[in-house]
């Protein structure tokens, strides 16, 4: 969400929340909530008490960051991958949709024409 705009925040619980637990595939899934933005302070609409206290009634782990300057956005991917990598489910058995096992998705049939033709990909793929 963006920390300047409070309509951002509360579409979290209004709408974002109840899409991810109704399109999820993986009820273990990881979910980290991102305050965006934190460089315009000054402009701030949301509390950073805001984001941790929705955060904790979510079930998600929360962050703030700046895109813009590159403030905690390393981070955040880390908390997420730390976070993955503690649910033992999710290595096991990846997350599936529907179309299967995400983690184990085979190599599309053009690309695997191509590695056996001298291992290029054919002339009609990714062009």
């Amino acid at each position: 969400y963006d920390v300047t705009r409070r309509e951002t925040f509360t579409n979290l619980s209004d709408v974002w929340a109840k899409e991810v637990e109704l399109y999820s595939t993986n009820e273990d899934c990881v979910k980290i909530l991102v305050g965006n933005k934190i460089d315009r302070e000054s402009e701030r609409a949301v509390s950073k008490e805001e984001g941790i206290e929705l955060a904790k009634e979510l079930g998600c782990t929360f962050i703030e960051c700046s895109a813009k300057t590159g403030q905690n956005v390393q981070q955040c991917f880390e908390d997420l991958a730390l976070k993955i990598m503690e649910v033992r489910s999710l290595l096991e058995k990846g997350s599936t949709g529907g179309k299967g096992d995400i983690l184990k998705r085979k190599v599309p049939h053009n690309l695997e024409r191509g590695r056996e033709s001298g291992g290029r990909p054919p002339p009609d793929c990714c062009a």
